[in-house]
């Protein structure tokens, strides 16, 4: 990351910790926070945000997802792939992003991971 992006997310991290402070139930500021953490190598952090708007949210299959990633990218396979199925359970879709998502890399080769793909391969 350059350093100006560095900074920017410095900024805009400590901003949103802020808000969060003020209003702990904001699920927009949850799953911002998240996204940044994840963004600049926070992991754990991210991981925490995610689980926290899963709680906050619990039939949102894009906070499920987002869960998964930040799951897959800590190597807990079993557990992202359980969150993945609920996201699709829930209602995810995108069919293209997954295949590609960077953060799901280590799911990829696992039968479970391919079954669930192809639950939502669009049919030709």
């Amino acid at each position: 990351m350059a350093k100006d992006q560095s900074r920017d997310a410095a900024f805009e991290i400590a901003f949103f910790e802020s808000v969060l402070r003020r209003d702990p139930a904001s699920t927009d500021v949850v799953e911002l926070l998240g996204g940044l953490y994840t963004r600049v190598g926070r992991i754990a952090d991210g991981l925490k945000m995610d689980r926290r708007l899963v709680k906050l949210q619990p039939a949102n299959a894009t906070a499920h997802y987002n869960l998964a990633c930040s799951l897959a990218l800590t190597r807990r396979r079993v557990a992202a792939l359980r969150s993945l199925r609920e996201a699709v359970n829930l209602g995810y879709r995108d069919f293209d992003w997954m295949a590609q998502d960077p953060d799901l890399e280590g799911l990829k080769p696992l039968p479970a991971f391919v079954t669930l793909l192809n639950q939502l391969k669009p049919q030709s």
